[in-house]
């Protein structure tokens, strides 16, 4: 009997949906790939219209000016193509939800499927959601192998699905008989960007940025007209007071056919004037709104303009970088959980059946580190902390995969000693050192050995070095908390009651040595 598997909903998987595309444009016009062009004329009253229609459920000419904004505003597109390209363009990383080995297998199924390089092709499709609240993206499941891999995954025009009226935030598909239905599971991957909150059609950087488009249109049209009209020197024809109606009309034809043809014949007693204006303040006014405008849609977007704009200062410069890479991080935040839930979820429950935990998918920007002064803590901690950490959790800090069984590795392994025995267990010391490169150890003399004796009660004189480390981990509740507290840790452990101990100890024995 097979299993029925679920999605993150609770919805149950129909296999056999999931090699079918559903989501196709149709010849009935219900997903017609047509669009219509509300940027045409826009008004203000055209415009609150159908943002107005858009929050009660008909968004389909809000989605047609969307995109029509992205092709027509260069500012609006570059910066918006910037934000979703800063994004698009970090690592995708997976992470085994513990160390077990059906956990690591699922790891490992996720990073296979990423090196096809499927879900990179993808990426700036599902970030359209940046700009227009919401994306859709249809899986197509490869079935050929042994294995459920996506095979692509499509676009698909927003215009095509609509919110339900009712709660205005889940996502139904335009039937091809114009009725809306539900999005089949483990088909979809369906990403909604939330710049504020509220409903999901509100929440695309189009809604704000649209007034400033259509302002700026505004603006922009005046100064056309305005470069048109006082682009040339103003021309001027006088006649004589006994000029007839006809030597007019050749006057007034010369003065327009100048603007034309550079040429003109008028009779000797008529010329023509060129009078130019000072028309440089009203330049600089349109030059200064349009700017304006794009200032505005830079915050909107980018949330600062020192990245778009020249001639910042060098302090201003560096605190709007940070807010983008706010920003940023934002982003990639939102879009992992995405994916962790509409296809990392759906490609483990295909191939591994389901499970309690899941991989993770991080999308972060690398930041550099010192990862020779990473593992040196590591192995530091380790030797106090007895099952200090996760080997998973050390591999994906490298990067270095699992190897695979029966494949030549490096590293060392384990000292045997009398602790390996059955009912033995390993003592901190030791499990640090099993991470070290082996070393032939010398034998102890018999300084060593006196040493030994005397420290036999080794715990007092070690809490001193413990505590710190211990007292850190309580506090945290991440891994990445204890390693960004570890250096400050490290400072506070006193090695003095334990040097004092040892080099008592040492010339204790030395003395006994010498007394014979």
């Amino acid at each position: 009997m097979v299993k029925t598997l679920y999605d993150a909903d609770g919805n149950p998987v129909d296999k056999t949906r999931l090699v079918e595309e559903l989501a196709a444009p149709t010849v009935t016009g219900v997903r017609q790939i047509l669009s219509g062009h509300p940027a045409q004329n826009l008004t203000p009253q055209r415009l609150t219209a159908l943002l107005l229609a858009a929050e009660q459920g008909d968004a389909l000419a809000y989605l047609e000016l969307a995109e029509e904004m992205e092709e027509k505003d260069l500012h609006y597109r570059s910066v918006l193509s910037t934000r979703k390209l800063q994004v698009a363009g970090l690592p995708v990383k997976v992470e085994a939800a513990t160390d077990a080995a059906e956990d690591v297998k699922a790891a490992d199924l996720v990073r296979d499927f990423i090196d096809t390089g499927v879900l990179a092709e993808a990426v700036q499709d599902i970030l359209d959601a940046v700009g227009k609240g919401y994306s859709v993206c249809e899986i197509m499941w490869d079935t050929e192998g042994k294995s459920w891999f996506p095979s692509s995954i499509l676009w698909r025009d927003p215009r095509w699905f609509e919110f339900d009226r009712l709660d205005g935030v889940t996502l139904l598909l335009k039937g091809e008989n114009g009725l809306p239905e539900p999005l089949a599971p483990a088909k979809f991957i369906t990403h909604i960007h939330k710049s504020k909150s509220g409903l999901p059609i509100r929440g695309g950087l189009a809604r704000p940025v649209a007034w400033y488009y259509l302002f700026k249109n505004f603006g922009i049209k005046s100064w056309v007209q305005f470069a048109q009209v006082f682009g040339f020197p103003l021309r001027v024809g006088r006649y004589g007071a006994e000029a007839t109606p006809d030597e007019k009309d050749v006057l007034l034809r010369a003065v327009r056919s100048i603007a034309q043809d550079a040429a003109a014949i008028i009779p000797d007693s008529m010329r023509i004037e060129f009078v130019n204006t000072n028309s440089t303040g009203n330049v600089q006014i349109f030059k200064g709104l349009t700017e304006y405008f794009d200032k505005q849609i830079s915050k909107a977007v980018l949330g600062q303009t020192g990245t778009t704009d020249v001639g910042q200062h060098v302090g201003t410069a560096n605190a709007h970088e940070r807010v983008r890479e706010d920003i940023e991080e934002s982003d990639a935040a939102q879009l992992a959980a995405t994916l962790s839930r509409d296809l990392v979820r759906p490609l483990v429950d295909l191939n591994l059946g389901p499970r309690r935990r899941y991989p993770i998918i991080r999308i972060v920007r690398e930041k550099k580190e010192d990862v020779s002064k990473w593992i040196d803590n590591v192995v530091k901690v380790a030797a106090v902390v007895p099952d200090f950490a996760e080997v998973s959790v050390v591999r994906d800090k490298l990067g270095i995969p699992q190897p695979a069984q029966g494949a030549a590795t490096i590293g060392a392994s384990p000292v045997k000693t009398e602790e390996d025995a059955p009912g033995k267990v390993a003592s901190p010391v030791k499990t640090a050192q099993s991470v070290q490169p082996a070393q032939s150890a010398p034998e102890p003399d018999a300084i060593d050995l006196a040493v030994k004796e005397e420290l036999g009660d080794w715990q007092p004189l070690v809490s001193p070095l413990v505590d710190p480390i211990l007292e850190l981990a309580d506090r945290c509740s991440s891994y990445d908390e204890f390693l960004a507290g570890l250096p400050d840790a490290l400072k506070k452990q006193n090695a003095e009651p334990l040097a004092r101990a040892a080099s008592f100890a040492m010339f204790n024995q030395r003395v006994r040595g010498r007394n014979g």
